[in-house]
């Protein structure tokens, strides 16, 4: 068994190379065995809509019923609604078996405990066990639970009126969102477009990924025509959003944020959870609107769980996961926050690039991925940058280093899941962008040796 499947936020691989039947029945095993030691008795299975997805199911099920626990199996569904089925029926856990973003020949499992995220320690707790192959014996029993999908549809629908029409335009880019939001969009009153909303695992048309800008441009050009009020694109699973406005612009994440912080902030020192990824335009717009900044490290599980510790009502990341709790269960779904987001924009007749332009303005890079030698050699290099930048300079360190300007900053942090060190830079001007990013990127290319990915 390979031990990298074991990543921060889920189990993942190549399914071909890392997922063996024997694998597969282990890691229910391992999992039904530490749910029987803490007392649970049942989880909700479900699957996105990649081909290799029927087999895991079947074998991890095999293997949580021959621990003694309990299967729901609520078929295939996007991530979101195997978050919301925790909140609607009695179960301990929730497996949703996912690629999410990643190519196709990937799949994986993201894990819940108690209607939170399972993650860091706990899923090595899984490795452990099936390594030493300690397993509990016992019997479960196996349903089929097939209501969820109505009754998610039925609640939101219910939570979110559109109060003006709207015309949207929907990129499912042929995977899991497609089972759910023209559906949704349609019983909210939207007139609706549909761009690859139909399901094909092998992803004919882009990759479901809204972070990365080649995969918006067909959506980016149906927006630029000016027909529309809002383009949306979910990646695979439909935890994760993008946003096109109605010129064709793509309004990244803490853009999408920072124009949603009026309607989440109602009081004053209402936390705000993002990650150290973020525009600071997002930190001073959570300010200028009274909330309480808390910059935090980048991860959906992360976030959640500060949102927990906090109070938040509003989070999110860079990545595209935005976590609403104020009249809602707070993880992470593409599908609620594009209908809440169509929502806000129906109760004015402001369109959405009046919005985007009237937000405050940086410079920046997107994320920059350089590959260290080794995961060893990753975390010797972030750790150096931290010990410098923190010294010399006003930094953040709460997930590497934010180093802090006048007017911009730099970011350096290794990868929860990769041998790769993240750096991203933002500045109020072209020119001093580049002197931030050469000045960090100089120093950190004299602690060890990074090449571009």
């Amino acid at each position: 068994m390979n031990p990298f499947i074991f990543r921060e936020y889920d189990i993942r691989g190549v399914v071909e190379q890392d997922f063996t039947d024997d694998v597969v029945m282990n890691l229910g095993k391992g999992f039904g065995t530490w749910l029987i030691r803490h007392s649970a008795k049942s989880l909700i299975l479900s699957g996105d809509i990649r081909d290799t997805t029927p087999r895991l199911k079947k074998l991890f099920a095999e293997g949580v019923l021959s621990t003694g626990i309990n299967v729901v199996d609520i078929g295939i569904v996007p991530t979101p609604l195997n978050y919301y089925s925790l909140f609607k029926r009695d179960v301990d856990a929730g497996v949703q078996i996912t690629g999410s973003h990643n190519p196709i020949e990937f799949n994986g499992f993201k894990l819940s405990y108690q209607k939170k995220a399972f993650f860091g320690e706990q899923i090595q707790e899984i490795r452990k066990l099936i390594e030493a192959e300690d397993f509990e014996n016992g019997t479960g029993t196996f349903s089929e639970d097939p209501h969820i999908k109505k009754e998610y549809l039925d609640e939101v629908t219910l939570k979110i009126k559109l109060e003006r029409p709207m015309s949207i335009v929907l990129d499912a880019g042929n995977a899991a969102g497609g089972l759910v939001a023209p559906t949704l969009f349609r019983r909210l009153g939207a007139d609706i477009k549909e761009l690859y909303c139909d399901v094909d695992p092998t992803f004919p048309n882009h990759h479901p990924d809204p972070t990365v800008e080649k995969n918006l441009k067909d959506l980016r050009e149906i927006m630029a025509t000016g027909k529309y009020d809002l383009g949306v694109a979910f990646d695979g699973d439909a935890d994760r959003i993008g946003v096109v406005d109605n010129k064709g612009r793509i309004v990244w994440a803490d853009q999408v944020m920072s124009i949603f912080l009026q309607e989440m902030i109602k009081k004053p020192g209402t936390p705000i959870v993002f990650d150290v990824k973020c525009s600071q335009v997002l930190e001073d717009e959570i300010r200028r609107l009274g909330g309480t900044p808390i910059m935090w490290k980048t991860g959906h599980s992360l976030l959640k769980q500060k949102m927990l510790e906090t109070g938040a009502p509003f989070g999110g990341e860079m990545s595209g996961h935005i976590f609403i709790k104020d009249d809602y269960y707070g993880f992470d779904d593409a599908l609620y926050v594009a209908a809440r987001f169509a929502q806000f924009l129906s109760r004015s007749d402001k369109p959405l690039s009046r919005y985007y332009d009237e937000l405050p303005k940086f410079v920046s890079t997107p994320e920059i991925r350089l590959k260290a030698e080794s995961d060893t050699e990753k975390f010797r290099i972030a750790k150096m940058a931290v010990d410098y930048f923190s010294k010399h300079y006003n930094c953040i360190t709460v997930d590497g280093v934010r180093i802090k300007f006048e007017d911009g900053w730099g970011l350096v942090r290794a990868s929860n899941t990769q041998p790769i060190i993240v750096v991203r830079f933002e500045a109020r001007t072209e020119k001093r962008l580049k002197e931030i990013q050469n000045l960090i990127m100089n120093k950190l290319l004299e602690f060890g040796t990074l090449t571009s990915e």
